[in-house]
């Protein structure tokens, strides 16, 4: 496991939540709350171990139910209902392909908030629901699929800048000349 990585992607949760919070105006001028951490989760998925996926689950659904509505501690099954299938199968997923990370975004920011709501409807608490949470659930699916090819590029750039790059060297150049000279006897 790759501590440097690990704490990359707790720390993007962080700002992602922290920003989430603070920044209104995407909220107001899409009508609906925008969610990165479904989209960070595929990207954990896909290049992090399983401890790095139940810590993003865990902190990420703690951090983000402390700054909503939301109860704390719901949120961190359905990110780990997202994370954990695909961590199974990451091996046959296309994760360097921008499409593929974009329908991976779309999945995970589309099952995410229905198994929240989900988790909500059987604990009979009482929610409004109507078209506005269709167009809501539509926002946050379109913008997290939208996300998700951003945060593998701009995580693989913060990985390359600030992490330990080992240097492949062979013992071998293809540029280096060999003389040979002959000794006279």
């Amino acid at each position: 496991m790759n501590v440097f990585q690990t704490i990359l992607i707790l720390a993007g949760a962080f700002l992602a939540t922290f920003g989430e919070a603070t920044l209104a105006a995407p909220r107001q001028w899409l009508g609906a709350q925008v969610d990165l951490l479904p989209a960070l989760m595929v990207f954990a998925a896909l290049n992090a171990g399983l401890p790095t996926i139940a810590l993003l689950a865990v902190l990420g659904g703690v951090w983000f139910d402390t700054l909503s509505a939301n109860p704390l501690g719901i949120s961190i099954l359905p990110l780990l209902a997202v994370g954990f299938p695909i961590h199974l199968r990451r091996d046959l997923i296309l994760r360097d392909l921008p499409f593929a990370q974009f329908v991976l975004g779309a999945a995970a920011s589309a099952a995410v908030p229905a198994l929240t709501l989900l988790m909500l409807l059987s604990g009979r608490a009482e929610l409004l629901l109507g078209w506005g949470t269709l167009w809501q659930w539509i926002v946050m699916t379109a913008a997290g699929a939208a996300a998700t090819p951003f945060i593998f590029s701009l995580m693989d750039a913060c990985s390359r800048a600030l992490g330990y790059q080992p240097r492949q060297e062979i013992g071998f150049r293809t540029d280096r000349e060999i003389r040979h000279s002959r000794k006279k006897s």
